[in-house]
């Protein structure tokens, strides 16, 4: 049996165990090219533990993170984040409600442009994709490097907070738009979560979701929008503003 090296980290108050030693790993790189600090958000839905939930993006300072063999989760970029004068954390966007820079488990508010990933799966290749099911916040587009398989770039390079419904806009406190719901986030019901009977046999896309899919036609637009691309790759570079 192979044996584990457990280092651990403390990272704002949160307590992070992650398993590390000879099992493969994957490197997540995250550059941010936005005019503006993003805070990305990792939240790990199945494996083990990663080294940080959550870290400060400069657009000057790439970060890379290695992702534990057999991981799952998600990915996300929060914006317009602050620390007040108890020092609470928050953002205007993708907060996750800890507190704090790290998440410590906890996913994002919606809206959040959202990528998902599943590393070795049961047929030994990654799948992944970049999702607006719960709307979108800030450009993301991911990248892989090296591998084998259907390793397509996926994403959504494009800024619809510019372009975003009326109905659909989240609104910051500065007045401006900060994010893009989906209409799902916004409706609810089963036109646009496809929460029904019959589900996807019976769910198709509406308008507000041919919106996303015109935008970004590499990122999921509504819950039963394509499937996920399955690729070996070592190496994901995430771009937040690309």
């Amino acid at each position: 049996m192979a044996r584990l090296r457990l280092s651990l980290a403390v990272f704002s108050s949160c307590l992070v165990l992650f398993a590390s030693g000879v099992f493969s790993q994957s490197t997540f790189t995250f550059i941010n090219q936005c005019s503006y600090p993003v805070w990305p958000g990792l939240l790990t839905g199945g494996g083990p533990s990663l080294p940080t939930t959550g870290f400060l993006l400069d657009s000057s300072d790439p970060t890379t993170v290695s992702i534990p063999a057999s991981w799952s989760g998600n990915l996300w970029g929060r914006t317009l984040c602050s620390t007040d004068a108890n020092g609470q954390f928050t953002c205007a966007t993708g907060d996750c409600g800890s507190g704090t820079i790290e998440c410590c488990g906890n996913g994002p508010a919606s809206p959040i442009t959202l990528f998902e990933i599943t590393l070795d799966g049961p047929n030994g290749y990654d799948s992944y994709d970049v999702s607006l099911v719960n709307g979108f916040n800030v450009p993301m587009n991911v990248v892989t490097q090296g591998g084998n398989g259907n390793c397509g770039t996926v994403g959504c390079p494009t800024d619809i907070n510019a372009e975003c419904p009326a109905e659909l806009q989240v609104i910051g406190n500065g007045g401006g738009v900060v994010g893009c719901m989906s209409a799902c986030e916004a409706f609810g019901g089963p036109t646009y979560c496809c929460n029904g009977p019959g589900k996807c046999s019976t769910c198709g896309p509406t308008s507000y979701s041919e919106f996303f899919k015109s935008a970004c036609p590499l990122a999921y637009s509504y819950a039963c929008d394509g499937g996920p691309t399955s690729c070996d790759s070592p190496t994901y570079t995430i771009t937040f503003c690309p």
